[in-house]
């Protein structure tokens, strides 16, 4: 497959991943705020629960009340994964996925902040997936960009690893 044709797959791949961020954040808004169940459902007790937050920071509650800079933050950045990921030539499949998961983490936050308004005006990012033993409530889209952080990193450590063998076979 064509460099190009990889990254146009970079690019379909992360708008089905933004698609199943907005259906998961749709079920929690639905089910959990608007449905007669509660805001809480207990999925693996001890372990895994959906809990419904509305998140009017950025990550871990960072940023709180300076969140039209995370939304201009959040689309200079993607627009940046976008052109710098056209124009990188050292990809390997860590940086394509990165790439497509950091993406669909960004716009998939972007777009609750850009159509969700409480009632108190803030602008907000459904949260819904609690781990028992973390203490903060997260989404999909966060998962996407948590994994594609730590995939750009191991993109990092294998083209360092790369560049040692070059080396030392140059010498």
């Amino acid at each position: 497959m064509s460099r190009k044709a990889v990254k146009i797959t970079v690019l379909v791949v992360a708008a089905i991943l933004i698609v199943i961020d907005q259906v998961t954040k749709f079920w929690a808004v639905t089910l959990l705020r608007d449905g007669a169940g509660g805001t809480s459902v207990t999925v693996i007790p001890g372990l895994l629960k959906f809990d419904y937050l509305e998140n009017a920071a950025a990550a871990m509650g960072m940023f709180d009340g300076m969140i039209y800079l995370v939304m201009i933050m959040s689309a200079a950045v993607s627009i940046a994964i976008i052109v710098g990921g056209f124009l990188y030539k050292n990809h390997t499949w860590a940086s394509y996925t990165s790439m497509a998961l950091l993406l669909a983490g960004g716009i998939g936050n972007l777009i609750d902040r850009l159509i969700n308004v409480n009632p108190n005006g803030d602008r907000v990012v459904v949260d819904f997936i609690h781990i028992e033993f973390f203490p903060y409530i997260f989404n999909f889209a966060d998962c996407c960009v948590t994994i594609g952080a730590v995939l750009l990193l191991l993109h990092a450590f294998i083209l360092a690893r790369r560049e040692k063998k070059l080396k030392e076979q140059a010498g």
